[in-house]
């Protein structure tokens, strides 16, 4: 695609001013996507959020140019995904009261391995997959595109820091001034967390998702606590602990069978197709970025990951090698299945080589975690970043540039998310993470019950069969199964956002929109502002609870 360049568009695309953000903006956002994915069981992609941001923070020294600002949000975002691949393995450790057996030097040297064998995967596959290939990247056009739209005046800004905002003050009233409750409408059933959770947060994640998604999520939800957990037991046909082992089986067999179904139904299909592609290349070259002298640098970064796991995390040679083979493997299917869905399953890819390990070496059940770990970040940032990379095609922003700046963001990411994760960890116990906490941790969870057992092997195989078969029919089985899985009270509030949403769009159908944007990305803005600004302070809140107990 020709972009035409204008004047602002030949300046330095990784300036000084565009550091300084991304760099800043890239520990704000990784620390609020640690609390995001470990609070909502999800982490939405930033990536319309940080282009907005960038844009609007980058005119402030009086630069316009949208690839720079492509530049900017991808250091902004790229720790996000390195957020996600810790938060959504290591908390399973705890859950299985091993606290004492992973340190934050460990968490840091699974990040860090992950983070680059995730950057030679980038170099590596980006050009066959994004330049090369007709996979949509759903989530990168609608950013360049809300690049493109936003690219005006200051409007934008207002209103999502005004939204950062109210969330935090909300929050702030919420969990330290105790000026207004945290759950509402509480109800005492049996098994069941009935209530409405006073989360801006959380009503942010069903605008973003939307009403039939969030239709789905709640459907799921429904089937979990009305039917087995307390039409179940009304019944006799089980006591309520039962309930619970059966729903929490068979919500973690349908997230781990939409992860398959991603597989089954879009990966293995294409997979055929691109390495004929590569076969049929007249050299490597064609297929990647490199240039004279980059394959040097990607060894050694694929040298420098192998001894961490290794030596640093005690892997073995044998573990470290099928680690490393198969996070390339796996990066290729999350940045089919980003592509093609804009979903990266990527704790299930973490899932699939931690059973290949196991089955192959003799580990320790920390040490599964780590292998999980690892693979999840290196999908995260080999599947989810290629969203961004499909934005700078679209702008025509320089590919060697987006992959220093995500390099830059990862790096800083792999720092900030260990750290955050050991101050949540301190701030509120390690009993806080998982089913019914405080933290539900609902893809570390399921990778702890794959380590240490199913509470139900029925429910979790017919959950598995369903959620294949139901993600190839076209229907999401994975929003069905965190309706199954995460508590009740988060699936009754979650759909208020989605009420939100339809009544919004129905309020502004056919509206001239007399502002910069239109509707849709105002509400994109608000809505990702208000999810930020409650994450965000719930990591400031975690880390001053952490810094008075070492004062105390």
């Amino acid at each position: 695609m020709n972009v035409k360049i204008d004047r602002a568009e030949k300046r330095p695309w990784l300036s000084v001013p565009g550091l300084v953000i991304g760099i800043v903006g890239c520990i704000i956002i990784t620390a609020s996507s640690v609390y995001t994915a470990l609070k909502m069981g999800a982490l939405p992609w930033p990536t319309i959020f940080t282009s907005i941001t960038a844009l609007v923070l980058l005119r402030a020294f009086g630069r316009t140019s949208l690839n720079e600002a492509n530049v900017t949000q991808i250091i902004m975002s790229a720790g996000s995904m390195v957020a996600g691949g810790l938060a959504f393995t290591i908390p399973g450790i705890w859950m299985l009261g091993l606290a004492d057996e992973v340190s934050w030097a460990d968490m840091l040297f699974v990040a860090l391995a992950g983070t680059l064998l995730g950057l030679v995967a980038t170099a590596l596959i980006r050009k066959r997959l994004v330049d090369e290939s007709n996979l949509e990247y759903p989530i990168g056009v609608a950013a360049a595109e809300t690049l493109k739209a936003s690219n005006a005046g200051g409007a934008t800004g207002i209103k999502l820091f005004a939204s950062m905002a109210i969330a935090g003050i909300w929050s702030l009233a919420r969990d330290v001034l105790g000026l207004i409750p945290p759950m509402l409408l509480a109800l005492p059933i049996p098994g069941v967390s009935f209530g409405l959770y006073n989360s801006p947060m959380l009503l942010s994640v069903g605008f973003l998702v939307g009403g039939a998604a969030m239709a789905f999520w709640f459907g799921g939800a429904l089937l979990a606590n009305v039917g087995i957990i307390m039409g179940g037991t009304a019944a006799g046909l089980w006591d309520v602990a039962t309930a619970q082992g059966i729903v929490s089986s068979l919500g973690m067999g349908l997230m781990m069978g939409s992860g398959l179904g991603v597989v089954i139904r879009d990966i293995l299909p294409k997979l055929a197709g691109y390495l004929q592609g590569s076969k049929n290349a007249e050299n490597g070259s064609a297929l990647t970025d490199l240039r004279k002298g980059d394959g040097g640098l990607l060894a050694l970064l694929v040298g420098l990951a192998a001894l961490c796991i290794c030596l640093a995390l005690s892997m073995g040679p044998v573990a470290t090698a099928i680690i490393v083979a198969l996070s390339f493997v796996t990066a290729i299917m999350s940045a089919q299945s980003v592509g093609q869905t804009g979903i990266d399953p990527m704790e299930i890819f973490g899932l699939i080589v931690l059973l290949a390990v196991a089955a192959t070496c003799n580990v320790s059940q920390v040490k599964l975690f780590f292998v999980a770990g690892i693979v999840a970040v290196a999908c995260g940032l080999g599947g989810d970043v290629m969203s961004d990379f499909k934005t700078g095609q679209m702008l025509g922003t320089n590919p060697r540039h987006m992959w220093l700046g995500q390099a830059i963001g990862a790096l800083i990411g792999t720092v900030v998310s260990a750290t955050v994760m050991v101050a949540l960890a301190s701030a509120y116990g390690t009993d806080a993470f998982g089913p019914g906490q405080l933290f539900v941790s609902a893809q570390a969870s399921v990778v702890a019950t794959m380590v240490s057992g199913i509470p139900s092997v029925p429910a979790f195989v017919l959950g598995l069969v369903g959620g294949i078969v139901l993600y190839c029919l076209g229907l999401p089985s994975m929003m069905i199964g965190l309706g199954v899985y995460l508590p009740f009270y988060m699936s009754l509030s979650a759909p208020l956002g989605a009420l939100v949403k339809l009544a919004y769009d129905h309020l502004f159908k056919g509206a001239a929109d007399t502002g910069e944007l239109s509707h849709d990305d105002t509400g994109i803005i608000v809505a990702s502002g208000l999810l930020g600004g409650e994450s965000i302070v719930g990591v400031l809140i975690a880390l001053t609870t952490v810094v008075a107990g070492l004062l105390g």
